[in-house]
């Protein structure tokens, strides 16, 4: 499984972006995928989640409300919408997917993730 994640950059705060994970090489549709962040020197940490079908969604309380992710599995793709970003959403994001999982499962644990992207920088100004 590839992963590649895209669609990071510069913001200002207030601003809004779309990150996408891209999956090749798999039926994306069998996988629960997760979006996680590493800020400047702290530890990875969990965003959100996306069931193999799209119709459950979890989020960290910290981006709740501000943050959606979605998915295409016809395009094999999962998004993050981030709006009303904040300079502490400054991370590099990364996508991870798994699979064997049921239908309607999410994941917010980084460690039951077998499969990860290389990350995509976002950084917002203030």
């Amino acid at each position: 499984v590839q992963l590649q994640a895209s669609g990071g950059g510069l913001v200002q705060a207030g601003g809004s972006l779309r990150l996408s994970c891209a999956a090749s090489g798999v039926t994306f549709s069998s996988y629960v995928v997760g979006w996680f962040r590493q800020p400047p020197g702290k530890e990875r940490e969990f965003v959100a989640t996306i069931s193999r079908g799209g119709s459950t969604t979890s989020y960290a309380d910290s981006v709740k409300g501000r943050f959606t992710a979605s998915r295409d599995n016809a395009k094999n793709t999962v998004y993050l919408q981030m709006n009303k970003l904040k300079p502490d959403d400054t991370a590099v994001y990364f996508c991870a997917a798994q699979d064997r999982t049921v239908m309607g499962q999410t994941i917010r644990d980084l460690n039951r993730y077998e499969y990860w992207g290389q990350g995509t920088l976002v950084t917002v100004s203030s």
